[in-house]
């Protein structure tokens, strides 16, 4: 098996419905909190700069490290939104915390020891760091529990983990958040919450870990 391969946690080219600026539908729900606002504005800040998906394994400096800004896949989306909005580096964090209870995180790649290079970017990773840090909800199928802020994990065909942050822009029909995620043609702003099975939901803020 390719090295690309082990990459878990991206989508799908083709999975990708029309996207929509960040201020295009003029509905948004509740404002977020000055935590949230952060988050989501960072992340919208990666649409039309990542334009590219790619999963290839990289080879990244440590810590900080990522690969070009233009390229990526679903859970660069999260780390590059917590590095520009908080200075948190998930890099870092996942690594510091793998090594220390390394038997908690899944073993789907076969590794014996932290990879610093792809764990962070491979999204049952991520859902367990968040876990182990308390950020973790329940998972509901009522939009209004969806805050801007939040980050929703989500099942899509072929069993391709997948993660996107909530924002506090509505669906066209104003009935569900939109998300900030990259699932196969760059970072987008779309209605995509409940077109995949649900996963899990979390709402991780640094201050708080």
């Amino acid at each position: 098996m390719k090295r690309r391969d082990f990459l878990i946690g991206a989508g799908l080219f083709g999975l990708s419905s029309a996207s929509f600026g960040p201020t295009s539908q003029g509905q948004t729900a509740r404002p977020p909190s000055p935590w949230a606002q952060k988050l989501v504005a960072a992340a919208e800040g990666q649409i039309g700069e990542t334009t590219i998906y790619d999963p290839a394994y990289v080879g990244l400096s440590f810590p900080n490290g990522d690969i070009p800004r233009e390229r990526g896949v679903c859970t660069d989306v999260i780390i590059r939104a917590y590095r520009d909005a908080f200075g948190f580096d998930l890099q870092l964090e996942v690594n510091k915390d793998m090594k220390a209870h390394f038997r908690d995180y899944p073993k789907i790649w076969g590794l014996k020891r932290p990879d610093r290079n792809i764990d962070h970017r491979r999204v049952p990773n991520l859902q367990t760091y968040f876990k182990r840090q308390g950020a973790s909800l329940p998972i509901s199928d009522q939009s209004a529990d969806y805050v801007p802020g939040d980050l929703v994990s989500q099942m899509l065909p072929g069993n391709l983990p997948h993660i996107a942050i909530v924002t506090h822009h509505k669906s066209p029909d104003g009935k569900r958040p939109m998300l900030v995620h990259n699932i196969g043609a760059g970072t987008r702003l779309e209605d995509r919450l409940f077109d995949f099975k649900i996963t899990g939901r979390y709402r991780f803020r640094p201050e708080a870990a």
